[in-house]
């Protein structure tokens, strides 16, 4: 046997396999590391930890804990309902649907959040609506409840629980300024706020079943208070009346087949505002308008049930999903339905825009006071009700490399805050290290 010809062959190998050995042992020891922040014996495992972490651009999955397991998303629900819009919406909106007849107009609301609403560009409605005599609103199209199912009661004066409603106006809320100790509502209808002095509040609050404000003048320190109303199909059209120095009656009519729509803006203001802000009000306005566009009618739990058949059958694993907002503990998803769900939103938008939309680490939205570095490396949406938090979207890591992550945490005892921290430990081991 030549030793020679047998050596140089191994040697060769042997010199060609080694970088791959130091690869191996390399993510081998990243993989260990990051198990290490995540795994029973750290900080996460006190509680229900679900993690994911995916490259797009392979379509392999890098890490994963629980990631099968079911959460409560809060609100990164909301990224179902940005899928939902994408596929379903049209980037100009219908604002509502009306039917002439010489000087009088006969309208139906299609969800459309946006009249008088600050946060929203303005559609000219009351200039379409100035011309005529005679204006009859009908909510005869709206099939749904003022507050999403498993919604907790006792937010009804939150400006995040704003009831959902056929045709918004002001946001569904009413804001109260403090002038030298006074409130002043930006709505006259609200105007009259009594006092209250066995309340300890420090702003102003509402009654439960009524639109009655009330405020203790001794405790009243609050610079700005929204306080969500009760709606109706009477209380809108009074206060459209208002607005339009006209009277505005409520009739019973169905939307015929015939008729003709009024368009309001454009979407991309609503996807900015319900993901960098977590308008809760908007998410569930945006599902409305969803439903009014397929059925003709305003029904969440229909249109949900719609989406998930026609566009989301395909998802790792099949969410329970009954709100637009995610301010519902009723929903739940898995992390790795989340990435799923990631990597169909990149089928029909480019990534970089995506990543734009979702909140910035240090830069804006809800992430502005978290994940800070000299360059943004999260783009995601956060999600938080009591003991529940999470965050989905993407990580730019120090290689360059993008990946996709769905980050989900229940049934914790810590402060948010606390969690956030803990969080942000994990996701930079990642940026250092991937």
């Amino acid at each position: 046997m030549d030793i020679k010809k047998t050596i140089l062959p191994l040697f060769l190998a042997l010199f060609f396999l080694s970088p791959l050995w130091g690869q191996e042992a390399d993510f081998r020891a990243k993989y260990e590391g990051l198990d290490s922040l995540l795994n029973e014996k750290s900080f996460f495992g006190n509680h229900l930890t679900g993690f994911i972490l995916f490259e797009p651009d392979s379509q392999r999955v890098i890490f994963e804990k629980n990631s099968h397991m079911n959460f409560i998303p809060a609100s990164t629900t909301k990224l179902l309902t940005f899928y939902g819009s994408i596929m379903m919406l049209t980037d100009s909106l219908p604002a509502f649907r009306y039917v002439e007849n010489g000087k009088q107009i006969s309208i139906w609301g299609t969800g459309y959040p946006g009249w008088k609403y600050s946060k929203l560009p303005q559609p000219d409605i009351d200039g379409f609506l100035q011309k005529y005599e005679t204006i009859q609103f009908s909510d005869k199209n709206w099939k749904d409840e003022a507050f999403g199912y498993g919604w907790q009661w006792d937010d009804y004066y939150y400006s995040y629980s704003t009831e959902k409603s056929p045709f918004p106006i002001y946001g569904n809320f009413v804001t109260f300024t403090n002038q030298k100790r006074v409130p002043k509502a930006n709505i006259p209808y609200f105007g009259k706020v009594s006092i209250n002095p066995d309340k300890t509040n420090k702003g102003v609050e509402r009654q439960l079943h009524a639109n009655a404000f009330y405020f203790n003048p001794d405790t009243y320190t609050e610079t700005k208070s929204e306080i969500p109303f009760i709606t109706s199909a009477e209380t809108f059209a009074f206060l459209a009346g208002e607005e339009l120095k006209k009277s505005i009656s409520v009739v019973g009519e169905s939307i015929p087949a015939k008729h003709k729509v009024f368009y309001g803006g454009a979407l991309q203001p609503l996807w900015i505002e319900m993901l960098q802000e977590s308008d809760n009000f908007i998410a569930e306005q945006l599902l409305l308008m969803m439903s009014d566009k397929q059925f003709l009618e305003l029904n969440s739990e229909r249109i949900i049930e719609y989406i998930l058949k026609t566009y989301l059958s395909d998802l790792a694993d099949r969410p329970k999903w009954v709100d637009g907002s995610g301010l519902s503990r009723h929903n739940l998803i898995t992390p790795r339905s989340m990435v799923s769900l990631l990597v169909k939103i990149e089928k029909e938008i480019p990534r970089n825009q995506v990543m734009q939309l979702l909140p910035q680490g240090g830069i804006s939205g809800t992430l502005k006071n978290n994940y800070k570095a000299r360059t943004p490396y999260i783009f995601a949406k956060t999600g938080t009700v009591a003991n529940n938090h999470g965050l989905v979207g993407y990580i730019k890591v120090d290689s360059g490399k993008v990946y996709a992550f769905a980050f989900m945490n229940n049934n914790y005892l810590n402060k948010a805050p606390e969690v956030r921290r803990e969080m942000e430990k994990v996701m930079l081991y990642i940026k250092e290290n991937f």
